[in-house]
């Protein structure tokens, strides 16, 4: 954003690991690139610390669990005391628990800028779900801006009754195309010790948004179809244990990993969501030239190359996620094919410069209506 006087920007994030950290140190090292104060309040563990440190970013320390409970008020105490620390001059709050101790601390006292990263009611059921949109409704008074991932994750908030209109900003997630590149099959797979066969990847937080539970139930009939096809699980998470009991014949958990060479060595990625707002990893297997299917939930569609729609199905349905896996991982041609079309897509709409961009002029945007208004713009003198 060339020309826009440098700001002291604080990011406050949990989660600590996945997609919404790698966006927040996306946006960390865009943001000191251009000659920003940038620091990222988050728990001590997990890569965000280490990640936002590396690209000049100051790590403070907020102790915070990843789910809703009791402790929420202790943690909005603490971050009132990051925040008071830090001095910025906005607030960026990032996904549902941040999103809550965040508002609940600063309460319209600074500029405040919340990106849900899905709306915190779809994970939830029965009365925490109605609570959760309830909370959701009420805190948009202490919201200048609500940055959406997707088109379609605004339309759902809309849906839920939440009155978004003149507050929110629709930025399509980025990824980092410089590092996410097609490489070599072969060799990604002689380093990660995987066979010539055709292969399917999975990778993400083994939990129910993700919906591993669904693929697995879906690859038994996949491999009557491609007998010789293997499925590899990517990620950690709350259900690993109950997943890696269940696992079918021809499927492997690895555990937490670098997902570069895993998104190289691939035949097609997948990622059988239950809900998002705009999943990185169908843009960073499509950056690195991999054909992906995905389910069709927010983000989804906006994601994925108009030439492969028919990667985009049902969720929780087994057996559309059976055929679109089976003609994939038969025909590596023409995966590879679509594959390229979705490297052109994300090259020219999903780069993470030009996300980064976007949400700088959406920092700007509040900053001067705060002037206006004669709001505080600035926590420091």
């Amino acid at each position: 954003m060339t020309g826009t006087a440098a700001l002291r920007v604080l990011h406050v994030s949990q989660p600590t690991t996945e997609g919404v950290a790698r966006t927040v140190v996306d946006l960390a090292r865009e943001q000191t690139a251009q000659g920003w104060d940038v620091s990222v309040a988050c728990p001590p563990h997990g890569d965000l610390p280490g990640e936002a440190s590396a690209v000049g970013a100051e790590v403070l320390r907020w102790e915070a669990s990843r789910n809703p409970g009791p402790t929420v008020v202790d943690e909005s105490v603490r971050l009132a005391r990051v925040i008071r620390a830090a001095r910025p001059d906005l607030v960026h709050l990032h996904s549902a628990k941040a999103g809550l101790a965040g508002r609940l601390a600063l309460r319209s006292g600074l500029p405040t800028v919340y990106q849900p990263h899905a709306w915190s009611f779809l994970a939830v059921r029965g009365p925490l779900r109605a609570a959760s949109l309830l909370w959701e409704r009420r805190a948009l008074r202490w919201t200048d801006r609500v940055i959406c991932v997707s088109q379609s994750e605004c339309e759902q908030g809309v849906r839920a009754g939440l009155r978004l209109d003149g507050r929110t900003v629709v930025v399509p997630n980025g990824v980092d195309v410089e590092r996410f590149q097609p490489g070599d099959r072969d060799a990604a797979r002689a380093r990660l010790g995987v066979g010539s066969g055709p292969l399917a990847v999975c990778v993400g937080r083994l939990s129910r948004q993700k919906g591993q539970d669904v693929l697995f139930d879906a690859w038994p009939a996949v491999l009557g179809a491609v007998p010789d096809a293997r499925l590899v699980l990517v990620g950690d998470g709350p259900d690993r244990e109950e997943l890696l009991a269940r696992a079918p014949e021809g499927s492997r958990l690895v555990g937490r990993a670098d997902p570069l060479d895993w998104y190289v060595a691939a035949d097609v990625v997948v990622l059988p969501s239950r809900w998002e707002g705009m999943a990185l990893v169908p843009l960073e297997a499509a950056a690195c030239g991999r054909s992906v299917v995905v389910t069709d939930v927010a983000g989804a569609r906006e994601a994925v190359a108009p030439g492969a729609r028919s990667a985009v199905v049902p969720p929780e349905d087994a057996a559309a996620l059976t055929a679109a896996l089976a003609a994939r991982l038969r025909d590596r041609r023409s995966a590879d094919e679509e594959g390229e079309l979705g490297r052109r897509h994300v090259s020219q709409h999903h780069d993470v410069r030009r996300t980064a961009g976007r949400v700088m002029e959406v920092y700007r945007q509040t900053l001067e209506e705060r002037t206006r208004r004669g709001g505080r713009s600035r926590a420091r003198r």
